[in-house]
């Protein structure tokens, strides 16, 4: 029989990521004035989700029977680093949670959990938890966006529509 349903996520803007951002490029230019993300890993990223896409719809056409859903990650977790203050992210898009200072309080020598390191307050106001994984505040908005949004193709609520509220959850109207 074998799997129905797939969900194939793409990749983040690996360009918002401390761990990227710590990389020592120092032309300006090389940055979004919007967001501050590393512009070139950004089309990177768009460019390596592109391709993506091409190669599920191939698999799609390949296999009919088959619901292939590609999960945006990119474009959901750009509405964040685009509008941070909209969503509660106060502190930063572009700064680690945990991490031992610097701009972006990353250093890939050392780890979350380290001595040295130091912990913000309040996580769900970060984006970055460690400058390589997002807080659970970022990972909640992005799923919301994909489960209930427009960042997946096909969209999740056109798959699963939700029961009308005459008949309630789980009742049938048969």
């Amino acid at each position: 029989m074998g799997a129905q349903t797939l969900v194939v996520p793409g990749n983040f803007p690996i360009g918002c990521f401390p761990s990227y951002l710590t990389t020592g490029v120092s032309d300006k230019e090389a940055y979004d004035p919007i967001t501050g993300c590393l512009t070139k890993l950004n089309e990177f990223s768009e460019y390596h989700n592109q391709m993506l896409r091409i190669k599920l719809n191939k698999i799609q056409e390949l296999n009919p029977n088959v619901v292939v859903i590609y999960a945006d990650y990119y474009n959901a977790a750009m509405q964040i680093y685009r509008s941070p203050d909209k969503y509660g992210f106060t502190n930063g898009t572009l700064k680690a949670c945990c991490g031992c200072g610097g701009p972006f309080n990353y250093k890939a020598t050392e780890r979350c959990g380290d001595v040295s390191m130091i912990l913000c307050d309040e996580p769900d106001k970060y984006v970055s938890w460690d400058g390589l994984h997002l807080t659970e505040a970022a990972y909640k908005l992005i799923s919301k966006s994909l489960f209930q949004g427009q960042y997946t193709m096909p969209e999740f609520r056109s798959m699963c529509p939700r029961p009308s509220t005459s008949q309630g959850i789980g009742k049938s109207s048969i």
